[in-house]
């Protein structure tokens, strides 16, 4: 399958020189297996001579098999007054034993006399020299030209004369880098022009995000003939970060019609973007264009009702072809259509219950006037649709909670909570101790519950978030608590609100028992019913 442009991926390298990204061994090999099954054409996998872990990941690399894509290592040109084949750093990136080489030089005239100090000629015959030694290695080079945009605006003529350099020497593409990441798109063509007719060698683009003008250069520079693409994922970087490939790509495909992937490999476009980000240990941004969770979210009634009749009408994109999904948001703004769709979203026919629909929607909007929000808090919305239509029962009554807290000299403060429940008939009282309320609250609730309901064994609360809603009133502010449970298998978020934080809390916690259990009923996996009347005590 011929591509029209071809995918450098440098996420293992000029990511990971971004603040906050930080990649063990086995995290940049499992990168780098992922990225090769996706299709990328070049995988970057660090500069060898910079660090041990870099030699490792080349060293531990030999032994793996790679599919689809070239790895290559990274480097700069030889040293001043050194032959190539006598630079160390040279030399380790032969060692790397890589089929693809790409090196960088400089490109303005200002860092060849103030950084490098040497004069124009030495650093094309640095150029030159290194390109030629590594292709005389059986390498392919790719030569990026640092600083070529802010290089070519100043001093064009000798620009132009470093690419020559490079392509004279072999090398198989002239990346041109915009690395302080301050070119603007409309710059970009009539300097790609000079530069096509200059050279004849395959030209690359390589742009930051300094400017915010990462993929729109990108864009723009393939529009112009560059013909391969370098980039991160989730454009992880320096300062601002580089060009980001998860939106680069969709847009070379989508809107450019230009090919850069194999068949089929567009749609697994979301799950490499989380894919990456979990392994970054970053959370994945929810308004990234085509993979965000909230990129085809919808929440204005008008909004819904037009999407549910044709999506095109507010979606550029149907979701599932980058492997996204439409969500429909219910909330305050939201309309009857909102409503529908999502309890069809959930299975539940409101076809024929039109004013349960209007009696729902009412009651959402009085509950996030008081502070709820439902979009973020989607298993507590169905627990409110199905005890609204009647589907809904209840496992447990409270009889009453109380929670303490302590601290002993220097040690941490400690929790206690103690919880009393009726369960099927029985009285269930239980105490539990925890690292904060919070947690004893959780604890003792599940342990009053977990003998009637073993399911809930599995559960465990994965996230905990309280946002103040009304600051002003100080200690007295309305507080929203958002929970966030799973079983290892599926994940629910619900919600709590209350002047009292235990108490917004404690209703976010029964929401999340009350949707595990009822949905493990309805799949027909319910507990046995216990025989015993006895009212049991466990401290």
């Amino acid at each position: 399958m011929k591509k029209d442009v071809l995918i450098y991926d440098t996420t293992l390298r000029d990511g990971e020189q971004g603040e906050f990204v930080a990649y063990s061994l086995e995290d940049k090999v499992r990168i780098a297996l992922r990225l090769d099954e996706f299709g990328v054409d070049y995988i970057e996998g660090g500069w060898p001579g910079s660090n041990p872990k870099a030699m490792h990941f080349f060293a531990r690399m030999k032994t793996e098999k790679l599919k689809n894509a070239r790895l290559a290592a990274f480097g700069s040109t030889r040293r001043k007054n050194v032959k190539a084949s006598e630079d160390s750093q040279i030399l380790t990136l032969i060692e790397a034993e890589t089929p693809v080489v790409t090196i960088f030089g400089k490109t303005w005239d200002l860092h060849v006399r103030e950084a490098l100090r040497v004069s124009e000629q030495e650093n094309l015959d640095m150029i030159g020299d290194s390109v030629s030694y590594l292709k005389s290695r059986g390498r392919e080079v790719v030569y990026d030209a640092e600083h070529f945009f802010d290089g070519f605006k100043a001093n064009p003529e000798y620009a132009l004369k470093t690419l020559q350099a490079a392509a004279d020497a072999g090398a198989s593409c002239l990346c041109l880098c915009d690395t302080n990441g301050g070119t603007m798109p409309t710059e970009i063509p009539a300097i790609l022009a000079r530069v096509k007719a200059a050279v004849k060698t395959s030209i690359g683009i390589h742009t930051h995000n300094d400017a915010g003008m990462g993929v729109a250069n990108t864009i723009v520079a393939v529009n112009e003939g560059a013909v391969h693409v370098q980039g991160t994922m989730n454009g992880y970087g320096e300062r601002c970060g580089n060009a980001d490939l998860i939106q680069v790509i969709p847009n070379l495909e989508l809107k450019y019609r230009k090919r850069c992937l194999p068949d089929g490999k567009l749609g697994e476009l979301t799950s490499l973007s989380h894919f990456i980000a979990e392994v970054a240990n970053i959370s994945p941004d929810p308004r990234q264009p085509y993979v965000g969770q909230t990129v085809f979210a919808h929440k204005g009634g008008i909004h819904v009702s037009a999407v549910r009749r044709n999506p095109i009408t507010y979606e550029h994109i149907p979701p599932e072809t980058v492997g996204n999904v439409r969500r429909v948001l219910v909330s305050e703004l939201s309309g009857q259509s909102n409503v529908h769709s999502k309890s069809e979203e959930l299975g539940i026919d409101l076809s024929t219950a039109s004013d349960e629909t209007k009696g729902v929607l009412k009651q959402i909007k009085e509950m996030e006037s008081r502070g709820y929000q439902f979009e973020g808090a989607e298993a507590s919305f169905e627990l409110l649709l199905k005890k609204a239509l009647g589907k809904h029962r209840s496992f447990f009554e409270l009889k009453g909670f109380r929670v303490s807290t302590s601290k002993h000299g220097e040690e941490p403060c400690g929790a206690e909570a103690v919880v009393r429940l009726a369960v099927k008939g029985e009285d269930r009282h239980c105490v539990a101790d925890g690292d904060g309320p919070v947690n004893a609250l959780d604890r003792a609730l599940r342990k009053a519950l977990v003998e009637d309901y073993p399911e809930l064994k599995q559960v465990r609360l994965t996230d905990f978030k309280v946002r103040v809603l009304n600051a002003r009133s100080g200690t007295a502010a309305m507080v929203r608590v958002l929970i966030e449970s799973s079983d290892g298998d599926k994940t629910w978020t619900t919600v709590g609100v209350s002047e009292n934080i235990i108490e917004a809390c404690w209703a976010a916690l029964v929401d999340s028992i009350d949707y595990q259990l009822l949905r493990v009923e309805e799949e027909g996996a319910g507990s046995k019913p216990k025989t015993s009347k006895k009212s049991k005590s466990a401290v």
